[in-house]
Protein backbone atom coordinates (compact mmCIF):
# COMPACT_ATOMS: atom_id res chain seq x y z
CA UNK A 1 0.00 0.00 0.00
CA UNK A 2 1.27 3.30 -1.42
CA UNK A 3 0.72 5.28 1.77
CA UNK A 4 0.21 2.34 4.52
CA UNK A 5 -3.12 3.35 4.86
CA UNK A 6 -6.06 4.43 3.41
CA UNK A 7 -6.28 8.45 2.42
CA UNK A 8 -9.82 10.11 2.47
CA UNK A 9 -10.78 13.65 2.24
CA UNK A 10 -13.08 14.76 5.67
CA UNK A 11 -15.99 15.42 3.92
CA UNK A 12 -16.18 12.37 2.33
CA UNK A 13 -15.00 10.31 5.14
CA UNK A 14 -18.09 11.91 6.86
CA UNK A 15 -20.66 11.14 3.89
CA UNK A 16 -19.21 7.50 4.08
CA UNK A 17 -19.63 6.84 7.64
CA UNK A 18 -23.28 8.13 7.30
CA UNK A 19 -23.75 5.75 4.48
CA UNK A 20 -22.29 2.77 5.69
CA UNK A 21 -24.47 2.96 8.97
CA UNK A 22 -27.56 2.62 6.93
CA UNK A 23 -26.08 -0.22 5.06
CA UNK A 24 -27.27 -2.89 6.81
CA UNK A 25 -30.50 -2.41 5.24
CA UNK A 26 -28.34 -3.63 1.92
CA UNK A 27 -30.22 -7.35 0.91
CA UNK A 28 -27.51 -8.48 -0.35
CA UNK A 29 -25.38 -10.76 2.07
CA UNK A 30 -22.24 -10.54 0.08
CA UNK A 31 -22.33 -7.24 -0.54
CA UNK A 32 -23.25 -6.60 3.42
CA UNK A 33 -20.05 -8.66 4.12
CA UNK A 34 -18.01 -6.04 1.94
CA UNK A 35 -19.27 -2.60 3.38
CA UNK A 36 -18.31 -4.36 6.68
CA UNK A 37 -15.04 -4.95 5.35
CA UNK A 38 -14.72 -1.25 4.18
CA UNK A 39 -15.91 -0.17 7.40
CA UNK A 40 -12.79 -2.15 9.33
CA UNK A 41 -10.50 -0.07 7.24
CA UNK A 42 -11.94 3.00 7.53
CA UNK A 43 -11.24 2.88 11.53
CA UNK A 44 -7.37 3.09 10.67
CA UNK A 45 -7.63 5.50 7.75
CA UNK A 46 -5.57 8.72 7.34
CA UNK A 47 -8.55 11.85 6.89
CA UNK A 48 -7.24 14.58 5.35
CA UNK A 49 -8.10 18.08 4.25
CA UNK A 50 -9.41 18.92 0.89
CA UNK A 51 -6.16 20.57 0.00
CA UNK A 52 -3.87 17.63 1.23
CA UNK A 53 -5.65 14.84 -1.13
CA UNK A 54 -3.06 13.41 -3.20
CA UNK A 55 -4.22 13.25 -7.14
CA UNK A 56 -3.49 9.74 -6.86
CA UNK A 57 -6.06 8.25 -4.63
CA UNK A 58 -9.27 7.58 -5.45
CA UNK A 59 -12.55 9.38 -4.07
CA UNK A 60 -15.63 9.66 -5.43
CA UNK A 61 -15.97 10.84 -8.49
CA UNK A 62 -12.12 9.58 -9.48
CA UNK A 63 -11.65 7.64 -12.62
CA UNK A 64 -9.72 4.26 -12.11
CA UNK A 65 -8.37 2.09 -14.15
CA UNK A 66 -8.07 -1.62 -12.51
CA UNK A 67 -6.29 -4.82 -13.65
CA UNK A 68 -6.99 -8.02 -12.14
CA UNK A 69 -5.43 -11.15 -12.16
CA UNK A 70 -6.65 -12.75 -14.78
CA UNK A 71 -5.28 -9.53 -16.73
CA UNK A 72 -8.46 -8.32 -17.22
CA UNK A 73 -8.42 -3.99 -17.35
CA UNK A 74 -11.68 -2.06 -16.60
CA UNK A 75 -11.61 1.35 -16.45
CA UNK A 76 -14.81 2.51 -14.09
CA UNK A 77 -15.75 5.93 -11.98
CA UNK A 78 -16.24 6.05 -8.10
CA UNK A 79 -20.08 7.84 -7.52
CA UNK A 80 -22.59 8.36 -4.98
CA UNK A 81 -25.09 5.61 -5.15
CA UNK A 82 -27.37 7.88 -6.67
CA UNK A 83 -25.24 8.50 -9.71
CA UNK A 84 -24.50 4.51 -10.70
CA UNK A 85 -24.94 3.82 -14.27
CA UNK A 86 -23.91 0.50 -15.44
CA UNK A 87 -24.03 2.21 -19.27
CA UNK A 88 -21.32 4.51 -18.42
CA UNK A 89 -19.29 2.46 -15.95
CA UNK A 90 -20.12 4.36 -13.20
CA UNK A 91 -20.17 2.13 -9.75
CA UNK A 92 -21.48 3.07 -6.57
CA UNK A 93 -19.68 3.20 -3.36
CA UNK A 94 -22.13 0.89 -2.21
CA UNK A 95 -21.37 -2.34 -4.56
CA UNK A 96 -18.13 -4.60 -3.66
CA UNK A 97 -15.75 -2.85 -6.32
CA UNK A 98 -16.46 0.87 -4.97
CA UNK A 99 -16.46 -0.49 -1.71
CA UNK A 100 -12.64 -2.19 -2.36
CA UNK A 101 -11.26 0.91 -4.03
CA UNK A 102 -12.12 4.20 -2.06
CA UNK A 103 -8.70 5.39 -0.58
CA UNK A 104 -6.40 3.46 -2.15
CA UNK A 105 -3.67 4.75 -4.76
CA UNK A 106 -2.35 3.93 -7.90
CA UNK A 107 0.05 1.35 -7.85
CA UNK A 108 -1.59 -0.11 -4.98
CA UNK A 109 -2.23 -3.99 -4.91
CA UNK A 110 -5.36 -5.00 -3.28
CA UNK A 111 -6.85 -8.25 -1.90
CA UNK A 112 -10.49 -8.09 -1.88
CA UNK A 113 -13.23 -10.87 -0.80
CA UNK A 114 -15.65 -10.40 -3.92
CA UNK A 115 -19.00 -12.02 -4.21
CA UNK A 116 -17.79 -14.49 -6.35
CA UNK A 117 -14.41 -15.41 -4.08
CA UNK A 118 -11.25 -13.40 -3.49
CA UNK A 119 -9.43 -11.61 -6.09
CA UNK A 120 -6.15 -9.35 -6.50
CA UNK A 121 -6.75 -5.96 -8.06
CA UNK A 122 -3.98 -3.77 -9.18
CA UNK A 123 -4.85 0.10 -9.69
CA UNK A 124 -3.59 0.85 -13.03
CA UNK A 125 -4.38 4.58 -13.03
CA UNK A 126 -6.33 6.92 -11.18
CA UNK A 127 -7.84 10.28 -12.66
CA UNK A 128 -9.77 13.35 -10.76
CA UNK A 129 -13.25 14.32 -12.40
CA UNK A 130 -15.24 17.08 -10.37
CA UNK A 131 -14.60 17.21 -6.95
CA UNK A 132 -17.49 15.67 -4.56
CA UNK A 133 -18.85 18.45 -2.77
CA UNK A 134 -21.50 18.36 0.03
CA UNK A 135 -24.45 19.48 -2.05
CA UNK A 136 -23.25 16.12 -3.48
CA UNK A 137 -25.16 14.52 -0.92
CA UNK A 138 -28.62 12.53 -1.04
CA UNK A 139 -29.08 9.35 0.55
Amino acid sequence: MKYRSLILEKKEYVYLKRILNISGYVEDHETQKCLMLLAEELKSAHIVDNKDMPNDVIRFNSKVTVKFNNGLEKTVQLVIPIDRSVKENKISILTPMGSALIGYAKGDLIDWNFPNGKQQIRIIDVTQEEIFSDTDIVI
